[in-house]
């Protein structure tokens, strides 16, 4: 499993918007600022998120970016899925042997991981990342 800047970025977008949802449309270059994204990459991000179905845009002077369905409807399985593609994924050429017991044994092995992977983030939502982002905000750190 290997998350690339592309599953980074745009789970940091959904993010944002998951932090804004119900306060209107979002503009790109609010994100990039927050985000520390290049707009034109945020842009290329957005675009694929849309066509996956989690993000909506407006046009317009009061336009910008929501969430297409409630920040705990968006799981971070579906999100990463629609970046990225397979979260686990075998690599070319890896068959299981019905010769080889060795082959099946590690099949059933790379099955595990990507069943275990695949529900820890279907178990995960936006809204749990935006909860534990307005948890951090209301600490309070005191130095001594």
């Amino acid at each position: 499993m290997r998350i690339s800047s592309k599953g980074d970025y745009g789970l940091r977008a959904l993010l944002d918007l998951a932090i804004h949802y119900g306060r209107g449309p979002v503009r790109s270059r609010d994100i990039a600022e927050r985000q520390a994204i290049d707009e034109n990459y945020l842009n290329q991000l957005l675009i694929q998120l849309r066509r996956a179905g989690l993000v909506q845009s407006q046009r317009g002077p009061q336009g910008g970016h929501l969430l297409a369905k409630a920040p705990g409807e968006v799981t971070l399985l579906e999100a990463l899925q629609a970046l990225e593609g397979p979260v686990v994924e075998m690599a070319e050429g890896i068959q299981p042997s019905p010769q080889a017991d060795e082959a099946t044994i590690l099949g059933a092995v790379w099955g595990g991981l990507r069943d275990a992977v695949e529900e820890y983030l279907g178990s995960l939502t936006l809204e749990d990342l935006a909860q534990r982002k307005r948890e951090r905000e209301g600490q309070t750190m005191y130095y001594i």
